[in-house]
């Protein structure tokens, strides 16, 4: 009779801890919109684009996708619901598998609108494969160079076409996120500014024992100004590491015109991306 009793409350506790478990993961799940249906690239949840805005960014997306196999979608939503928009984000593009299984090759632009008592908040979160190409450096410039500032006037339309039009860019190998910050301001690479800086140092630890700095002589201040000539040249590169990257070419399904989009592609985000408020 005990042994039973016994049995009787562990069956109760996995019970309650396994029901626990599903309502957790319940409450998780609730948190993350349905996947539209049928697919789009652009979902406005929140109702801030008008029908043709909607359409024509729509159109775009899709002849992208369908050129690349690179999967850029926009996604709006009314509240966050005490969520972070890093975390929404990344949580939209894993579940409903935005970009290329074998590729991971998706983005999402996340938007939540400001309302009269909360900022609105943007976040580009980047998938697996296009981490290289879109760093979370390069995607925090997209937000406040070409997001953002439409969104103060609030042109929601302007701001996600000027930042899907450089994500498109990036991502097409039309030219590197190095370039692409060289545009925006800021464009030095570090590790090119620690070699400069080396060399100048090396030059006055030189020329203190004589054998730089000399007036006259044969290597008077040359390591100091081929430092400098590195650094002036830091801005004029024009190409890059992922300068010949390309996204892919050819027909990945999905047609080339609005209403052609297939679906997602099971594509994977590992946390890269950045984004911001107004």
């Amino acid at each position: 009779m005990k042994f039973r009793s016994v049995n009787k409350k562990i069956m109760k506790k996995i019970i309650l801890i396994i029901s626990a478990i599903i309502f957790s993961l319940n409450l998780f799940a609730s948190d993350i919109p349905a996947r539209p249906n049928p697919p789009t690239l652009v979902t406005d949840f929140a109702n801030i684009l008008s029908g043709d805005e909607k359409a024509q960014l729509e159109r775009k997306l899709v002849d992208f996708f369908a050129s690349t196999s690179t999967q850029i979608a926009v996604v709006t939503i009314p509240d966050l619901n005490g969520n972070e928009i890093s975390d929404m984000a990344f949580k939209i593009g894993q579940e409903w598998g935005i970009g290329n299984e074998k590729f991971d090759n998706g983005i999402l632009v996340l938007i939540k609108p400001k309302t009269s008592d909360s900022k609105g908040n943007v976040f580009i979160a980047v998938g697996y494969g296009l981490e290289g190409v879109v760093p979370d450096a390069t995607a925090k410039q997209v937000v406040e160079n070409e997001i953002i500032p439409s969104f103060k006037n609030n042109d929601i339309y302007g701001g996600l076409e000027n930042g899907t039009n450089v994500l498109i860019e990036l991502t097409k190998g039309e030219y590197n996120y190095q370039q692409y910050a060289k545009k925006v301001g800021g464009g030095f690479n570090p590790f090119l500014i620690l070699i400069v800086l080396f060399v100048i140092f090396s030059a006055i630890f030189r020329g203190r024992r004589g054998n730089a700095f000399t007036a006259g002589g044969r290597n008077s201040s040359l390591p100091f100004w081929i430092g400098m000539g590195l650094l002036s040249s830091a801005g004029n590169k024009h190409s890059g590491l992922f300068n010949d990257f390309s996204s892919g070419s050819g027909s990945f399904g999905g047609g080339s015109s609005f209403g052609g989009f297939g679906g997602f592609g099971g594509g994977g985000f590992g946390g890269g991306g950045a984004g911001g408020s107004w």
